[in-house]
């Protein structure tokens, strides 16, 4: 069933003009808070925007994307930043020991930005995009938007970033999946890297 889901799913850029829902919309974040978290932290806010004048002017913070505007749904998924007492940079230190000191000295706010956990919301947001293609609803990804200007349309507390935006919506026609590499284009096993 999983697997199904999977092989359908695409990128859709146009809806039909057709609301989704309630309970539909409930059981796509349902499928969202369910999602695991480094630590389980969940560090997520999720707004659900319905609202047609907003996301028309979410389209235009989306660098002018006019398929925007035929989304029914729109959901934007924030990440809140961890601040440095807590060890925001400890991992990333961690992780990078070559680049420690580069890191630790990294301006904040850049720092922030650059950091934000974006990971972190891609879970759930995978887990919604299944549940909405369950009940035959084509959604997608959104990375390209001003985001500092998106925070304060959304009136967003400084520690939480809008980190992606996924567009939800009943196809307007017929969806299509993309071509995927072959299981042997994408796999090394052990130490046995890539063929030469």
């Amino acid at each position: 069933m999983l697997l199904d889901l999977l092989k359908k799913r695409c990128s859709v850029r146009k809806f039909l003009e057709k609301d989704i829902p309630k309970e539909t919309i409930n059981y796509i974040l349902e499928a969202g808070r369910l999602s695991p978290s480094g630590g389980n932290e969940q560090p997520w806010k999720f707004g659900v925007i319905t609202d047609k004048g907003l996301i028309k002017e979410i389209s235009k913070l989306a660098y002018n994307q006019k398929w925007i505007e035929t989304a029914n749904l729109l959901i934007v998924l924030c990440t809140t930043i961890v601040s440095d007492e807590r060890g925001g940079r400890d991992i990333q230190m961690a992780r990078f020991p070559k680049l420690k000191n580069k890191i630790k000295e990294m301006d904040k706010e850049l720092y922030s930005k650059l950091n934000q956990e974006e990971h972190q919301t891609k879970i759930p947001g995978t887990h919604m995009v299944l549940a909405a293609l369950e009940h035959g609803i084509g959604s997608t990804w959104i990375s390209y938007f001003k985001v500092d200007e998106l925070s304060k349309l959304l009136n967003l507390p400084k520690n939480y970033i809008p980190s992606e935006i996924i567009a939800f919506g009943y196809p307007a026609k017929e969806m299509k999946p993309v071509k995927k590499k072959s299981i042997d284009e994408i796999l090394f096993y052990n130490k046995k890297l890539f063929k030469q």
